[in-house]
């Protein structure tokens, strides 16, 4: 794992905001169910998991400014950031399109979490060990509850098949950037290779158990994690950003 005297500031920042930029990104796109649900339950379970991501959001935007100093703060990374300094996964900032999206997301990326969670408690920087240790436990329920739904849907009815297969077809060239390490990833030597492997293993049984056909391929959208973004990011900082930047440091 990665020692603390090998990581260098700048690339232990880069990478703390990438997960916590991650967590944001797929944390709004959830809120925007809230009151949308196809049930009052899921709409409540799907606002929840919004809020966990938050929770680690903040976290990691927390350490990520005690680092950078000069009066940074949680607020400022999440509300004061230009686009192209977001270095959120691709994936994270796809439209809901239906539920069948949602829940396909979800599941792809919190079981990435899950795995990069595990490896992140055993981390020399007791910081990112310790946020790590206190976020899986949120992870493994939201890969637990999206998976369910991912199995519910595929193994359902035939049009709930058909949207699960539409979903799964369009996103599929959004999960290769996860495991493409950026030059401050490969500074915390994560063992992607080994996340990787657990996460087609678990993503392989889902979908088999769901009646769904998953066909890797090496073509992969990229650039969400050294800034370069899709036009969906955009409008979501201008919903995201517009009473902080509109009413500079108000507060309730």
């Amino acid at each position: 794992m990665a020692s603390t005297t090998t990581v260098s500031k700048e690339d232990k920042i880069n990478y703390l905001l990438y997960i916590a930029d991650t967590a944001l990104i797929l944390s709004h796109r959830n809120s925007e169910w809230c009151g949308h649900a196809p049930v009052l339950e899921q709409d409540i379970a799907l606002t929840n998991i919004a809020l966990d991501l938050l929770g680690q959001a903040r976290n990691f935007y927390q350490y990520a400014a005690e680092l950078i100093g000069n009066n940074a703060t949680e607020d400022s990374l999440a509300y004061l950031r230009l686009e192209h300094e977001y270095k959120n996964l691709l994936l994270a900032e796809q439209p809901n399109e239906d539920w069948a999206y949602t829940v396909l997301r979800q599941f792809y990326i919190s079981t990435f979490l899950f795995y990069l969670y595990q490896q992140l408690q055993q981390n020399e920087d007791e910081q990112v060990a310790a946020i790590a240790a206190k976020s899986i436990k949120e992870v493994a329920y939201h890969v637990r509850w999206s998976g369910e739904w991912v199995i519910r849907l595929g193994d359902g009815t035939k049009e709930s098949n058909q949207r699960m297969q539409q979903a799964l077809d369009f996103l599929k060239d959004y999960t290769g950037e996860v495991f493409i390490a950026a030059n401050y990833e490969q500074a915390m030597q994560i063992d992607m290779a080994t996340i990787q492997k657990k996460w087609e293993e678990k993503v392989a049984a889902v979908l088999n158990e769901a009646m769904l056909s998953f066909s890797t391929n090496n073509f992969s959208h990229t650039g969400g994690k050294t800034g370069k973004h899709t036009e969906h990011l955009g409008y979501i900082l201008t919903e995201m950003q517009y009473l902080q930047r509109t009413y500079p440091n108000a507060t309730w």
